[in-house]
């Protein structure tokens, strides 16, 4: 396996990019799945199904309203421009915002599933011992839904280093940049450089067998667990 150096920025590239992203949809993706988990209100049906568009949605499609709404003539476009901020198209910043959108679901569904898994049981428990709200959420919600986080992060991760419609028509293809590891393929590719694009992508299958394994390892370790839990 060979590697040039276009090919070693656009790994570390995407690993920042990845990273970057995983941590800020934790961040934004907790109050979503939290309400999400708890909420009776009729605006869950229509919220969940925004969250979950970018799973059935071409990535071209929503990649081209990003950057028509972000663009210098789009509505963020011309918000920021007055602000001192350059449009967002083609730069690293588009490419966290594009990124977040499209990894949305791959963050947010976990996180819920593991707040719904919760119940009411121990939340009520904390609340007869005069445990305030936000003490519940951190010291017993947050503790419990663990497993949730943990599966939401490594999804979210693989989920964006995999990415190519949304970042190309977002970031283009600027070296060091926006040309993460998936454009840089297609470059390898669209200029018949079959044994570069070959080692990329076996780079690729590599890092998703690996994710995935740990993923399912990690889920049936909480399963066991949780079966002595329920023995004992």
């Amino acid at each position: 396996m060979s590697l040039s150096p276009e090919d070693i920025d656009a790994i570390w590239l995407t690993l920042k990019l990845a990273s970057v992203v995983t941590l800020l949809l934790i961040l934004i993706s907790t109050p979503i799945a939290w309400w999400l988990a708890r909420t009776q209100s009729w605006l869950k049906g229509p919220i969940n199904a925004i969250v979950a568009m970018p799973l059935v949605l071409p990535p071209t499609v929503l990649g081209f309203y990003l950057l028509v709404f972000l663009g210098p003539q789009g509505a963020m476009g011309q918000f920021l421009m007055p602000l001192g901020i350059s449009p967002l198209p083609f730069s690293f910043a588009g490419l966290v915002v594009a990124s977040m959108l499209y990894s949305l679901p791959f963050v947010v569904q976990p996180i819920q599933n593991a707040f719904m898994a919760i119940g009411e049981g121990p939340l009520e428990a904390a609340a007869t011992l005069r445990s305030s709200p936000w003490n519940r959420f951190v010291f017993v919600a947050l503790p419990l839904a663990k497993p949730g986080y943990l599966s939401a992060a490594v999804l979210g991760f693989a989920h964006t280093v995999g990415e190519f419609g949304v970042v190309l028509m977002i970031g283009g293809n600027i070296p060091k940049e926006t040309r993460v590891i998936s454009v840089q393929i297609y470059d390898h590719v669209e200029a018949l450089e079959y044994g570069q694009a070959h080692s990329l992508s076996l780079l690729m299958v590599s890092f998703a067998f690996i994710v995935l394994a740990a993923l399912y390892s990690l889920q049936k370790r909480q399963k066991n667990n949780a079966i002595i839990g329920e023995r004992l």
